[in-house]
């Protein structure tokens, strides 16, 4: 991905979402400032997944300048916090959010991958999005607009992600650019072949899934629903299945690989920690779930292990669930 690509991208997804909101019923400066907020905070995480740009950010940072990579989740918390919501409460608990990270990770610079400050900041990021409430604090900093609610907050934590690992750890091997390279579309296919092999008989077995295909019903469906399916698509890419990536596969199973010294007995621990990510999934404890995110976390992770790209398993996690969406319930 070039800038001109990153740029259009970019822009036709942040147009598109302020026309959604107006047609809506949202507008007014609120709106327009949480707008604002989080294309800046869009921008910030893919412009740098274009591997030139990243390039030469990191090499205009230098070594001390990518500990001013934490402002731009730090400035987006409060201008919304300011301008939005005037919760002083939440503010700082989103300032807390997105420096805790820069600053565990700040004394582990030049030190081998897989430090205690490592798996302390993967936890500072992930526990206030996952864990239930009241203690899932990140979701609570942006209440307006309210469809907008989850897309700030991953939006927040993955910004933060970046600058803590990308721009201040430097962490190699995570594989945070869009490209293609040989050997992806292999991997790509191979992979997710294999997963729904298993899954889907497996699936239906222990009643996960119930095939239920919308396919059928698609002539029928009016252009402003096909458009909404369109936007639920490119959603699960770029705030599931990107963020998830990223987070379980080139920061988790990266560092869990170094410290066990096998990349084999990272992917298998890091796959049982993505399974039970999705234990709190209706009806709780979701063992069912559990269990079949843990097959698919070997996919996406095998994808990663032999390709070091995020892009290859991205693919294959947001053709998963949208498959999931079309074909079962």
């Amino acid at each position: 991905m070039n800038f001109q690509t990153a740029a259009a991208v970019w822009a036709a997804v942040v147009l598109y979402v302020a026309y959604l909101g107006e047609r809506s019923g949202f507008g007014g400066w609120r709106f327009f400032i949480a707008l604002g907020v989080a294309a800046a905070l869009f921008a910030f995480e893919f412009f740098l997944a274009a591997p030139r740009l990243q390039d030469r950010f990191v090499k205009s940072l230098g070594n001390r300048g990518g500990m001013l990579a934490p402002l731009v989740p730090l400035f987006a918390v409060l201008i919304y916090c300011l301008s939005v919501t005037g919760n002083w409460t939440m503010m700082l608990a989103g300032s807390a959010y997105a420096v805790i990270p820069a600053l565990l990770l700040a004394s582990s610079s030049g030190k081998s991958p897989g430090t205690w400050e490592d798996y302390a900041a993967v936890v500072a990021l992930w526990l206030p999005v996952w864990l239930e409430p009241p203690y899932r604090f990140l979701y609570h900093i942006f209440p307006y607009p309210p469809p907008l609610t989850h897309t700030f907050t991953i939006l927040t934590a993955l910004s933060t992600g970046v600058a803590a690992f990308v721009l201040i750890r430097r962490l190699p091997g995570v594989g945070y650019a869009a490209e293609w390279r040989r050997g992806f579309a292999w991997n790509f296919a191979f992979n997710f072949i294999a997963y729904a092999a298993i899954a889907i008989p497996i699936g239906l077995a222990i009643d996960f899934l119930t095939w239920h295909p919308a396919l059928p019903h698609l002539r029928s469906v009016p252009l402003s629903g096909i458009g909404s399916f369109l936007l639920s698509a490119a959603g699960i890419l770029l705030f599931t299945a990107w963020p998830e990536e990223f987070l379980f596969r080139g920061l988790l199973q990266n560092l869990l690989s170094k410290t066990l010294k096998s990349e084999w007995a990272g992917l298998i621990v890091a796959s049982v920690i993505f399974g039970f990510a999705h234990i709190f999934h209706a009806p709780v404890p979701n063992w069912k779930y559990v269990f079949l995110a843990t097959i698919a976390g070997i996919f996406y992770g095998r994808a990663w292990m032999k390709t070091g790209s995020l892009v290859p398993g991205v693919l294959i996690h947001a053709l998963v669930d949208i498959l999931w969406h079309v074909l079962f319930h």
